[in-house]
């Protein structure tokens, strides 16, 4: 009887390692497959539906009024930093006003030539360049922390590269002041109007 019984048990475990052996076939060849491809279909299923939502969401009105307003809003953002090229002559005439208001003494204000010209280009940067201005003049302490607060809140930004300020021998009330400073100006753009950047 025990003889039948081991017969009997290693014919159940062969039949049962062969089966194993059959389904773990079967799952490598043809399951498996057939499970990353269905992953890659839902993921592919998952952006398609994001798009189709994000065209639907552009398509309603509101959606449209959202878009349109966040656009100008970035725009007046982008104007506080960035004076177009027709009003950038301008610039001079208003640091000249700021500074005959805060008082300063023998103020004198150029453009700095960079490479050859006025302006120099930013790395990487179509619509924007960046024109260079050289500020001298003679004032007191006060006069100065007055003149470099005007600038620094003046709109659009304009960028204070670097000063320096010379001990008078003369008058110790009044000292020269040298002012490197830098503002960002919008390319002119050949047929294209300049309120469409």
């Amino acid at each position: 009887m025990k003889a039948i019984f081991k017969k009997y048990l290693k014919t159940v475990a062969l039949v049962w390692s062969g089966c194993l052996v059959v389904f773990f076939i079967v799952y490598i060849y043809l399951l498996l497959p057939q499970i990353k491809t269905k992953k890659q279909t839902e993921k592919e299923l998952a952006d398609k539906k994001q798009t189709y939502d994000f065209a639907l969401k552009v398509s309603q009105e509101e959606t449209k009024i959202q878009l349109e307003e966040q656009l100008g809003n970035l725009r007046n953002t982008l104007r506080n930093f960035v004076i177009d090229f027709e009003d950038s002559t301008h610039l001079t005439l208003d640091i000249s006003q700021i500074a005959g208001e805060k008082k300063v003494a023998s103020f004198t204000i150029k453009g700095k030539d960079e490479r050859g010209g006025k302006s120099s280009e930013i790395p990487g940067c179509e619509h924007i360049c960046q024109n260079h201005i050289k500020v001298s003049f003679n004032a007191d302490f006060n006069q100065f922390a007055t003149f470099l607060n005007a600038l620094e809140r003046h709109r659009p930004v304009l960028f204070i590269d670097k000063f320096t300020i010379t001990r008078s021998d003369d008058d110790l009330s009044s000292h020269p002041v040298d002012m490197e400073l830098a503002v960002f100006v919008r390319k002119a753009q050949t047929g294209e109007t300049l309120s469409t950047i």
